[in-house]
């Protein structure tokens, strides 16, 4: 691979002698052949990392019942997962601009197996506090990982192309978090001793059959509640079972990213920042304090938690208002990652002819009318338009991103880019406030935020159903936010 002193920097554009624009040899391509390699190798961690997302979120469910707390309680395991982005995201970029990007993702992926690793002890301890804390770590190292790959891969190439660049390697995250999806939906819920439980309980009460799904969520949650009361042993005997199987994947992926970890020491990688620009704080403080900068991190944040809330409480919806088993309702949330997944190529390709903003704004809008009928129908149909919301979502996250980065030079989007990775907080503020207004403990601040939109959809709408208002209001931020980018300055065509 080429040296930082034979890389022409991808993020400037020159003119010539007649005024238009011209641009160093392969800026014609998504990819230049140059850093072909580099690019794949980088586009793994996009796997990586959406494996880690995905195969955490029905965690939310399975710890739920396995320490038998309840879902506010339960959702603050996407406080510790997305929380960690939150806290590391900026230390990741001051390590980025002393180190290259070859090692902050070396360190993120450290972190990573470090966190994964953490799962042994926790598991042994039985303590959901210490879960907490391997997640909160295991975060640590994918903030690294996004801090350094989402800018390198913008990096990788013309800007004219950059935002399609990133959507071609971000639509590779959706691999990983497919992955994670079936290994949660085939080896961890089925095999859950709580799950068992469960069966057992509505196969000995044939009469649930004629109850509402709720109303036997219900009753089967209160069983399990009284076997750990009056059957402490046999519940204990339950909890270490069902903890070893929820540890096992953890241990395989830390092996993976080890492994991972040294491809990347041995492998010569190019260093696309321009060290000949340095940063200037004062210039880069007024880039960053433009609307469409600010926005993009706001909108970047409502987008999270969107994103974390429909994939988390699918689980939910489909238990308490379809009569779905845990692992059958997971293999709607694989269903909803395989839309995500087709739709992300989808929107990929018509990024080549439709600005970034509009077709933000369209998708938004669109996902705020599925979403209106996954509050309102609170059946099998909501549960369908909850799986549709995730083709709205495909493109949402590398486009924020892209175009709230126009415009800033690789060495300034090393900085700049942790606004957006802290931005992944809301993944961690948003699920708890849905857990509350499912356990219809809101407060007088979620109540006020969302109290007179539940009223609008309808008195006698379920609490899960009536939960998802949260994603609603998400989807109205990000629509204003693509359709005020699409008016200004157009983004760079892709």
């Amino acid at each position: 691979m080429t040296d930082k002193d034979n890389v022409a920097n991808p993020y400037v554009s020159t003119k010539d002698s007649g005024g238009s624009v011209g641009h160093s040899e392969g800026t014609d391509q998504v990819v230049p052949k140059k850093y072909l390699l580099p690019f794949i190798l980088v586009t793994s961690l996009f796997a990586l990392w959406g494996f880690a997302n995905d195969i955490t979120n029905p965690l939310v469910k399975a710890f739920k019942d396995i320490f038998q707390i309840d879902n506010a309680q339960s959702s603050w395991v996407q406080m510790a997962f997305y929380g960690g982005y939150a806290t590391m995201a900026i230390p990741a970029a001051l390590v980025l601009r002393k180190l290259s990007y070859k090692w902050g993702i070396v360190i993120g992926l450290a972190l990573y197996a470090i966190g994964a690793l953490l799962f042994i002890p926790a598991s042994n301890y039985m303590q959901f506090n210490l879960f907490l804390v391997a997640l909160y770590v295991l975060t640590f190292g994918l903030a690294f990982l996004e801090t350094a790959a989402n800018p390198y891969i913008l990096s990788m190439g013309s800007p004219e192309t950059a935002t399609q660049r990133l959507n071609l390697a971000q639509a590779f995250n959706p691999i990983g978090s497919l992955t994670g999806m079936l290994i949660a939906a085939t080896f961890i819920l089925p095999n859950l001793s709580t799950e068992a439980f469960r069966a057992e309980e509505k196969a000995a009460h044939p009469e649930y059959a004629n109850m509402l799904p709720g109303e036997v969520d219900q009753k089967l949650n209160s069983a399990l509640a009284d076997l750990a009361t009056n059957s402490v042993d046999k519940f204990t005997a339950m909890q270490q079972q069902d903890l070893a199987t929820v540890r096992t994947p953890y241990v395989v992926i830390a092996c993976v990213v080890l492994a991972v970890l040294v491809m990347f020491l041995v492998s010569k990688m190019p260093n696309t920042g321009d060290d000949a620009h340095k940063i200037e704080i004062g210039a880069l403080i007024k880039k960053l304090l433009h609307p469409r900068y600010i926005g993009g991190v706001i909108a970047q944040a409502f987008y999270v938690g969107a994103q974390i809330m429909c994939w988390t409480y699918i689980i939910h919806y489909g238990v308490t208002l379809c009569g779905l088993d845990a692992a059958t309702a997971q293999k709607y949330n694989i269903a909803a990652m395989v839309t995500f997944l087709i739709s992300r190529f989808v929107c990929t390709f018509l990024l080549k002819f439709v600005n970034p903003g509009l077709l933000l704004g369209i998708l938004a809008i669109v996902g705020m009318l599925l979403v209106y009928f996954v509050i309102t129908l609170q059946n099998i149909g909501g549960l369908y338009c909850l799986v549709g919301v995730s083709a709205c979502m495909s493109m949402m996250f590398p486009t924020i991103y892209g175009i709230a980065l126009q415009g800033l030079t690789p060495e300034d989007a090393k900085l700049g880019s942790a606004g957006l990775i802290f931005a992944i907080v809301g993944g961690a503020l948003m699920p708890p406030w849905q857990g509350q207004l499912i356990d219809a403990k809101g407060g007088s601040f979620i109540e006020g935020i969302v109290g007179p939109i539940q009223s609008a959809v309808g008195p006698n709408v379920a609490s899960t159903a009536s939960s998802f208002v949260l994603p609603l209001i998400c989807f109205v931020v990000i629509a204003i936010y693509g359709f005020m980018t699409s008016f200004g300055r157009r983004t760079a065509r892709v």
